[in-house]
């Protein structure tokens, strides 16, 4: 069995690279934590919307500075079901799906 006993390297703070992580908990009720890594100061949206694709809250449109961030999502006055959050920086877009149960 080995282990590890040290760890060499620098670790930055600055992500190097646009990423929107899975929500947690998934599934969830009726709130879930959604983090994003943003690599350099920009215009971020990270919107929800509904399995038929409506828009049903805006979480951020701002400009953030980099690094990663987390959003705390709260869907308790909507129905359950299947979700999806996309983030927008840029060019750059990125969709997950989650998943309500109440």
């Amino acid at each position: 069995m080995s282990t590890v006993t040290d760890v060499e390297g620098e670790i930055s703070s600055i992500p190097g690279r646009f990423e929107l992580l899975q929500n947690y908990p998934n599934p969830f009720n009726p709130s879930t934590t959604i983090g994003f890594n943003v690599p350099e100061q920009s215009n971020v949206s990270l919107i929800v919307y509904n399995i038929l694709g409506k828009e049903v809250r805006t979480l951020v449109n701002e400009v953030m500075q980099p690094g990663f961030h987390t959003i705390r999502f709260d869907a308790s006055n909507l129905a359950s079901g299947i979700y999806f959050y996309k983030l927008k920086m840029k060019n750059q877009i990125e969709t997950k799906k989650m998943t309500l149960l109440k």
